[in-house]
């Protein structure tokens, strides 16, 4: 193929991947879900947690930006952070208790009680973010998985899951990035009124 044939097949990839999220009731619901216990954790004084890796983790940040910072209108602060911003405490976790830990050692002694945890990975099988979400099993932390089509090793480990339907690495995270954005709208209307 050429140039302009490989940016036609793609642009289509695209847009057939978020034309079967859109027609998936099941999926429309979770999105609505996360939304609804993103909205209550909020209300009730929690944060939301995001972690992710490489690309993912690129997301994971861009979307506790939009919490913590703003979305569509200035408003007061919704407390998000993504968990893998201090380079130096995941090198040094990293280094001392190995890559997988990073995560869940944070969540350990941030995560409270009713606060979020949304995992974000296109295979759904990164075993940081699956050691995270045992940590919050058992400290009473709700998790989101974002993850590809199978959900992976996360599909049993969520509380919520949110598998967008491909198995193609880019699309997974051009949708997770679009998904994302909608629950970020839906969030800040639902807590400081309509857009504006």
């Amino acid at each position: 193929m050429d140039c302009k044939q490989v940016i036609s097949a793609r642009l289509r990839t695209h847009i057939d991947t978020l034309s079967l999220l859109e027609q998936d009731e099941t999926l429309k619901a979770a999105i609505a879900r996360a939304v609804g216990k993103i909205v209550a954790c909020f209300k009730a004084g929690g944060r939301v947690y995001f972690c992710g890796n490489g690309g993912s983790a690129a997301d994971a940040q861009h979307l506790a930006a939009e919490f913590s910072g703003r979305f569509y209108f200035d408003r007061p602060v919704l407390p998000a952070d993504a968990l893998h911003c201090n380079t130096s405490y995941l090198t040094a976790v990293a280094n001392d208790y190995g890559y997988e830990k990073v995560f869940a050692r944070l969540i350990s002694g941030l995560g409270r009680p009713g606060d979020i945890l949304v995992g974000i990975s296109t295979s759904g099988n990164s075993g940081n973010i699956l050691q995270a979400f045992d940590v919050c099993r058992e400290k009473g932390l709700c998790t989101i998985a974002m993850t590809g089509a199978s959900g992976g090793k996360m599909r049993e480990k969520a509380d919520l899951l949110i598998n967008v339907p491909s198995n193609d690495t880019p699309r997974i995270q051009e949708a997770h990035i679009t998904v994302g954005h909608i629950i970020c709208e839906l969030v800040e209307q639902e807590i400081f009124g309509e857009k504006q």
